[in-house]
């Protein structure tokens, strides 16, 4: 006997490929624009994102890593963008591999993220069992006062 056909069992299309060409064009066209007004940042953030584009292509299953990266990634390459939006100039984006140091923020900036990401739980983790044991010393100490106390007390007891 075979299974049930569902009633509906077309494919659900989702997302861009939804639209006609018409409003695909008007997409494309509205992405151009915004990207061509915008270039002297768009070179920016694709140049000063590049390791969290690489992390992003690698390390997909990773939201934590790409998280931690990205978001200190960002704040380096904003550095570099407020000098940009400063000066108002689009000659600026472009001579972004002259410009050194913006160039060794925005990367730092992201390998701040990578040492944070692998750096940060371990030293959580010493931190923590030094405390515990820090602790169970105490107690222990404590637990031996008051056998040492109670031991005394009740010799004295067994003596009467």
């Amino acid at each position: 006997m075979k299974a049930p056909i569902p009633v509906n069992n077309k494919k659900n299309k989702t997302g861009f490929s939804r639209l006609n060409s018409l409003q695909k064009f008007l997409f494309f066209l509205g992405l151009m624009i915004v990207a061509f007004t915008a270039l002297p940042v768009v070179v920016v953030l694709f140049i000063g994102l590049l390791p969290t584009l690489t992390i992003v292509l690698t390390d997909t299953k990773n939201i934590n890593k790409i998280t931690t990266i990205g978001c200190l990634n960002i704040s380096g390459v904003m550095i570099c963008a407020k000098s940009l939006f400063q000066q108002h100039t689009s000659g600026l984006s472009f001579s972004i591999s002259e410009n050194i140091p913006n160039i060794i923020i925005m990367l730092l900036s992201a390998a701040l993220g990578v040492f944070l990401f692998y750096v940060l739980p371990d030293l959580f983790s010493v931190i923590f069992k030094n405390s515990a044991q820090h602790r169970l010393k105490v107690i222990n100490a404590k637990l031996a006062r008051l056998s040492e106390n109670w031991s005394n007390i009740l010799s004295d007891d067994n003596t009467k």
